[in-house]
């Protein structure tokens, strides 16, 4: 059984991971260590101060007694505010420190996008509009064009883990555009992982979610990603390999 650790800040939806695991009754196991945060705001100066290198280390230190076979840094805001630089060296300090392979929800978005071969994409932001036009900036830097981006001006990630599936079906279906290759719904605070399948449903094309993500990109690091029931194309067999 292969072990991707994950790296989340806070508590909002950090119980996708283990209800995940629970569902795919012992494919892989997906320890949480839930790392510090000063304050919970999707705002930038709070959402750099989420990511320090101190507090990945922390949490870094902790996961190791999950001996993981991967690790993701859990958190899209906290990575793409730094950057696409700034994201590779947080994967790279948590990948010194614990002797794995490691990466994180921003860079698992470009190489989803990939792996699907998606060129142009919507975004279904959470997040105020100054803290998303980041996401579209690094996504841009990756080779992902943003053809459509809706905000929702969410401010924190503890309310946008409240969303019913609803809620984010209705966000994922307003950002659509039909130039769009797929909708990313970058937020981990979201609780997505039970409803890939009704997202993509909804709007007839590849939906990524950032947990989605996450958990693909950390079996990724690992090993060709098997092909797993409920979580969209990505999982699919066209995904599974970038």
């Amino acid at each position: 059984m292969v072990t991707v650790g994950l790296l989340y800040p806070g508590h909002s939806a950090e119980d996708d991971y283990p209800a995940l695991e629970a569902r795919l009754d012992g494919t892989i196991r997906l320890p949480v260590v839930i790392t510090s945060v000063g304050e919970d705001a999707h705002r930038v100066d709070a959402l750099l101060d989420l990511g320090r290198a101190e507090r990945l280390a922390e949490g870094a230190t902790e996961l190791a007694a999950a001996e993981p076979d991967a690790v993701m840094w859990a958190c899209t805001s906290g990575s793409f505010v730094f950057g696409p630089e700034g994201a590779r060296n947080q994967a790279s300090g948590v990948a010194q420190a614990l002797g794995v392979p490691v990466s994180s929800t921003s860079l698992a978005f470009v190489d989803a996008c990939k792996a699907l071969d998606v060129r142009r994409v919507a975004v279904a932001a959470s997040y105020p509009e100054d803290v998303a036009q980041h996401f579209v900036r690094f996504l841009t830097a990756g080779g992902v064009e943003v053809v459509a981006m809706g905000s929702h001006g969410i401010i924190t990630a503890a309310e946008v883990g409240t969303l019913d599936p609803g809620r984010v079906i209705a966000m994922v279906k307003a950002a659509d555009h039909p130039d769009a290759d797929a909708i990313l719904v970058p937020d981990t605070a979201m609780h997505t992982l039970e409803i890939v399948d009704d997202l993509e449903a909804a709007v007839g094309k590849p939906v990524l979610t950032a947990n989605q993500v996450t958990v693909w990109k950390g079996l990724q690091l690992i090993g060709p990603v098997p092909s797993l029931p409920g979580l969209g194309r990505l999982f699919s067999a066209r995904g599974t390999h970038a």
